[in-house]
């Protein structure tokens, strides 16, 4: 019964309801308790102790006032010192007892009482235990014992310096006993390191120990000087009676170690005191010093603090990297300092590893050291970016480390950086550089992402249809020299005969000197009504308005963006017609902001018809000449023509009485009928072939979008793809199937030559390698077969992306086995494509990461020196050695003018390289600029995607090449070409990809092939000519300037006459070795390997005989060339071509325009102009 009372039932729902209502006026009745927690224990010494010691406001305040006590007390002593009447009588009586003043004493008494209680109470609540039971705590030996208060020094000079006047309270004829007051310095110097202690705490900023021990150290110097100043001058009242003033000297002159001797202590105790605190000084001074020392240099270490107030005053961008590299750095520097307006910028460098010595050095240069903090700290770490000010900052830019072989784990490292640095500072803009594209994802919040992979791919991709695209995008995306240096102005003004210093202007060579003026173009942009470049052309076509543009201020436009739309639309053709709010996106040396437009004859404000040339022999120039840091270029006429002036005619083609047709002029606004497109959605037009002309294969494509994709985030791209996927046995090129018995890439019999991209694995950004080459604007016909020759077997789920695609196959094998080679087809290849490899990244020496690949390409250089080999690189400073020849005196004088630009300060030194200048080599970190323009230029990553078929907007062009023939030099110059190309086909020309003849080329190798065919002369003819024809491969350059080879000829036989006289022995040992050069070259040696592994392997060597040597010319980019620039032979132009899906034409015409033109030597370009 009992029990069941004790329950207690629960409460009815109404109760419970109305408990909830009147909230705790239900309780009036109850016998329920109401308990409050604490945080500590609630007693007495608790209180007192939260007050003094664990509240950190609090805390501080008692520390102030303590500080103030000891300070007033050593002033009070200094006080009394000064009122004390001079000693007379006995000496030894003036030490032990002074003149104290009554008041004097009071003040004294009282600041001594106020220590003590305090001195007192601290160390009762600093006390773990009780001090009633202190017996107990001795007894039993609890930590926390009295005795470890009690004698603590603090605890003693308090005693000796507070008691004394307690005393004196009691006994009055104590109180002008001399008390040691001076000694409560050192309680000073102790509350003031207490204090600062409590101040970090307070305002909860990490404690600087440099501060700290700065402040140690002064304030031990200090207590030292003034206890030795005090003590000698009380001492000395037995002697000299020395003032205060002569005890400052005295203690100054002698820790100098000055020691003038004209002041010295007389009495014994205040010699001995003196050598007390010489040797208490030798002991405790060189300890602080070492300890600051040590701080200082682990400051330099770590780099210290940007302070808030600068970072509140000053603009600062941080850059955040695993680990810094001096190239990195200084590319970096370079680039950002580029723009103007970046030049009060600081630059803080975040990097969990120590400085580098080169780095030290670097940023110790005058221009770096006011501008760049080095800061060794993580990015994980809120400390750290707390001391970069990254909630403050401008920007972050978050670099990966691609030296590492483990390329996932950099990316996740940079990916947790810019995970951890959006967690601070949310609203700080991020610019994040991934390596391998499945990362690039978990990013997707980045302001600007630029992915290593995905670029890198897609540029030796382009490389092979658009030949040297990768030199095109890094000279675009590169601040030139050529825009940085006002110099036509500054002539003028000055009226110095000084040439200007941009890159190649100082070199003899011609081209030289325009690849390196051409080099310093950029892209730009600007609002349309607000440009003096395109302004007029409001309400007009963008074909119209790029093609005027150019005409009259030698400007390319090629983009354009609507106010209300963020995409980018590269050549929106014809039919877009332009707006006074668009943003106009154009190439040019500068941009408009930085121009004065002055004319030479006053302009003509007409309307007459400007839409064509009167012939290249009228063509006067108007100069613009730009300020404020930009150069002075030469424009093309503005005045307008009238439309009845004579037509442009061609040149008669011998017994043709037909003439072509002349320019026709670029309409304002779009004629369907006018421009020559294509339905490429149809494939009538495009593949009328025969059966007999079909592909190898009998599939038939279709194009759409491919329906897997091997990582997320890539931008669906429409392509031809077959109907159905093919089974993945099929795509092993050297294995035969069920389904086919071919074994090698001869056996398939294609039809166009080979790609071939070796690499180390199949990975995900070699998706983007593949997806250009099968884009839905090139032509079936023109489509090269790619063969993906790989060190490891790839995985399924990249097969089975890349089995929609035609004609896409792998083999397992290495470029190092000259079998894989041939059998992967390399005898005829149109490129080959050599992709630097991950596992040697991780080199002792960081330069020689790219060694194998560089002795692997330069084996195939010698091998077959008609293939087209494209080269990545890690480092862009060796590639020098691409295609290196010791002797060649042409590649030395290259070498000479790349160190000179490098002395001028180029940020380009490389770019005069025959094999960067030919597209044939590049290196991925020269992208890394494209992130550092971005911080300025925020489109520069959208344009490059597009232009890399990257991204694909509706309505946006794409990037193709068109070849100059003989047919087409009618046109003469770039300028007629622009009109061509607006008028017809709405293409926008950007730039030229020229071929020229070496002529300077005189190695070793070619002189002695040359002296061979010289004296092979005597033979027959048709020995003769055999034998030139078998070694032309070798010498083309030379027999193509008959002129060079006969001097060469010479001078090889002037040599021979100049040789010494040798013993009988020596002359027949080089006759001997003569006559085996003779009988057998190099190159014969080579070829014979080739031949002898193809037989060995059943393959025909039909065609390897035909390859011909392209060592005899050099190729160079012209980045929107002057409109006056000449047209030649084999110049491949650069095109932006509008987009065939934006609009359907009414009519089908019968096309022979092909929609982007390979450059291949058995390609056939079909661009009619």
């Amino acid at each position: 019964m009992v029990d069941l009372e004790s329950e207690v039932p629960p409460l009815p729902p109404r109760y419970r309801f109305r408990d909830l209502l009147l909230g705790d006026q239900g309780w009036q009745n109850d016998d329920r308790v109401q308990v409050e927690f604490y945080m500590n224990e609630n007693t007495f010494k608790e209180r007192l102790k939260l007050f003094f010691i664990k509240n950190q406001r609090s805390s501080l305040r008692i520390r102030l006032f303590n500080f103030s006590l000891k300070v007033l007390s050593c002033l009070l002593y200094i006080i009394r010192v000064l009122l004390d009447p001079p000693p007379q009588g006995n000496k030894w009586y003036h030490i032990f007892w002074v003149t104290r003043c009554l008041p004097l004493w009071g003040l004294q008494v009282s600041v001594a009482l106020i220590s003590l209680f305090e001195t007192v109470l601290l160390g009762y609540l600093s006390y773990k235990g009780n001090w009633i039971h202190s017996s107990c705590i001795l007894y039993h030996g609890i930590e926390g014992n009295i005795w470890e208060q009690i004698l603590r020094i603090p605890f003693i000079l308090e005693i000796i310096n507070a008691v004394p006047f307690i005393i004196s309270i009691f006994w009055p004829s104590l109180r002008n006993l001399f008390i040691p007051v001076f000694l409560n310095c050192w309680l000073a110097k102790h509350a003031l390191e207490n204090m600062i202690n409590d101040l970090h705490r307070a305002i909860q900023r990490t404690q600087s120990a440099m501060f700290n021990q700065v402040l140690i150290l002064i304030s031990t110097l200090l207590c030292l000087i003034f206890t030795c100043i005090c003590g000698i001058q009380h001492l000395e009242r037995a002697g000299k009676k020395l003032t205060l003033f002569d005890s400052l000297y005295f203690c100054i002159v002698t820790f100098s170690t000055v020691g003038f001797g004209d002041v010295t202590p007389e009495t014994a105790l205040s010699k001995l005191f003196v050598v007390i605190m010489i040797c208490v000084a030798l002991v405790v001074l060189p300890i602080q010093f070492e300890q600051l020392a040590f701080l200082w240099m682990e400051r330099q270490k770590s780099g210290g603090n940007y302070s808030r107030h600068r970072a509140q005053t000053e603009k600062h961008v941080v850059l955040c990297v695993s680990s810094l590299k001096i190239d990195l750095l200084m590319d970096f520097l370079n680039e950002f300092y580029a723009h103007p307006r970046l030049q009060d910028y600081y630059v803080v460098i975040l990097c969990p590893t120590e400085i580098d010595a080169q780095v030290r050095r670097v940023l110790q240069i005058p221009m770096w050291s006011q501008r760049v903090i080095y800061l060794q700290g993580s990015a994980l770490k809120d400390q750290d970016l707390l001391r970069a000010k990254m909630d403050d900052a401008e920007a972050c830019f978050i670099l990966s480390s691609r030296c590492e072989v483990d390329r996932t784990s950099s990316d996740h490292q940079t990916i947790l950086r810019a995970w951890a640095v959006k967690d601070f500072a949310p609203n700080c803009p991020l610019y994040v550089q991934i390596l391998k594209p499945e990362n690039k994802f978990h990013i997707k919040f980045a302001d600007h992402v630029v992915c290593e992979e995905e670029f890198k791919y897609a540029m030796l991709a382009l490389n092979c249809i658009c030949p040297a695209t990768s030199t095109l995008i890094t000279l675009l995306v590169h601040t030139s020299r050529g825009q940085t240096a006002p110099w036509e102005l500054f002539k003028q003004l000055t009226g110095t005969k000084q040439t200007l210093n941009r890159e190649g202007q100082q070199s003899p060579e011609q081209w030289q000197k325009m690849y390196g003026r051409c080099s310093g173009n950029e892209v730009y942009h600007i609002i349309m009504e607000e440009s003096t470049f395109f302004a007029e052309y409001e309400g007009k076509s963008f074909t119209y308005a790029s093609f005027h543009a150019h005409k009259k201020f030698g400007v390319c436009l090629i983009g354009v963006r609507r106010e209300d739309n963020k995409n980018i639309l590269l050549n929106p053709g014809p039919r877009y017609i332009m707006n006074a709010t668009d943003t106009c996106f154009y190439i040019n040396i500068t941009k408009e902001e930085n121009s004065a437009f002055k004319n030479q004859d006053q302009l003509r404000r007409n309307n007459a018809s400007r839409s064509f040339y009167h012939g290249p022999s009228r063509l006067p120039v108007h100069s613009i000449i730009a300020s404020m840091g930009t150069v002075a270029i030469d424009l093309q006429d503005t005045s307008c023509r009238s439309a009845s002036g004579p037509n442009l005619a061609l040149p008669p083609e011998g017994s043709k009485e037909t003439r072509r047709p002349s320019i026709a002029p670029v309409l304002e606004v779009a004629d369907t009928s006018s421009i020559q497109t294509c339905d490429l959605l149809s494939d009538q037009s495009e593949d009328e072939t025969t059966p007999d002309e079909d592909i190898s294969t009998n599939l038939e494509y279709a194009k759409g979008y491919p329906p897997y994709s091997p990582y997320i985030g890539s931008s669906p791209t429409f392509c031809h793809l077959l109907h159905e996927k093919i089974p993945v046995c099929c795509l092993r090129l050297d294995k035969s199937c069920q389904h086919n018995y071919y074994e090698d890439a001869k056996a398939y019999g294609f039809k166009n030559k080979l790609i071939i991209v070796a690499a180390e694995t199949a990975g995900n950004g070699l998706y983007n390698f593949i997806v250009p080459l099968r884009a839905y604007y090139r032509p079936k016909k023109e489509l090269n077969p790619i063969v993906l020759l790989l060190d490891n077997p790839p995985d399924m789920h990249f097969l089975d992306a890349i089995c929609w695609f035609p004609m896409v196959y792998y083999m397992v094998g290495s470029i190092d086995n000259l079998d894989d080679l041939l059998r992967c087809g390399v005898t005829f290849a149109a490129n080959m494509v050599v992709v630097d490899k991950e596992s040697t990244m991780s080199a002792e020496e960081d330069y020689m990461a790219d060694a194998k690949t560089i002795v692997n390409v330069q084996t195939l250089f010698r091998l077959f020196s008609s293939l087209s080999i494209i080269t990545e690189l890690t480092h862009p400073a060796n590639m020098r050695f691409m295609q290196f020849r010791a002797k060649d005196c042409y590649s030395l004088a290259l070498s000479k003018l790349e160190k000179k630009e490098r002395e001028r300060g180029s940020n380009l030194a490389f770019m005069f390289r025959l094999p960067f200048a030919a597209g044939r080599v590049f290196s991925i970190s020269m992208l890394d600029t494209l992130l550092y323009q971005s911080f300025v230029k925020d489109y520069m990553i959208s344009i490059t995607r597009l232009l890399l078929g990257l991204d694909t907007t509706p309505g946006s062009g794409f990037l193709c090449s068109m070849k100059i023939t003989e047919d087409d030099l009618w046109i003469r110059t770039y300028a007629r070409l622009y009109q061509k190309l607006c008028s017809s086909t709405g293409d926008i020309p950007i730039g030229i990809y020229r071929t020229e003849s070496q002529k300077l080329r005189t190695s070793e190798s070619q002189i002695s092939i040359s002296v061979e065919d010289w004296e092979d002369t005597k033979d027959t003819k048709e020995q003769s000519h055999h034998r030139n024809n078998h070694r032309n491969s070798t010498s083309s350059d030379q027999s193509d300037h008959p002129l060079l080879r006969r001097k060469s000829m010479q001078w090889a036989r002037r040599l021979s006459r100049k040789v010494p006289k040798h013993s009988g022995k020596t002359a027949e040992k080089i006759s001997q070795q003569r006559l085996n050069l003779y009988r057998r070259s190099e190159r014969q040696e080579l070829a014979e390997l080739v031949k002898n592994r193809m037989k060995h392997l059943g393959l025909t060597t039909v065609g390897y005989d035909e390859m011909n040597d392209r060592q005899g010319t050099l190729s160079y980019i012209l980045i929107n060339p002057s409109p006056d620039t000449r047209l030649e032979v084999n110049d491949v132009v650069y095109l932006i071509r509008p987009d065939p899906l934006a609009y359907l034409p009414n009519s089908a015409p019968s096309r022979k325009s092909s929609i982007c033109n390979t450059t291949g030597p058995d390609t056939r370009e079909e661009t009619q102009l």
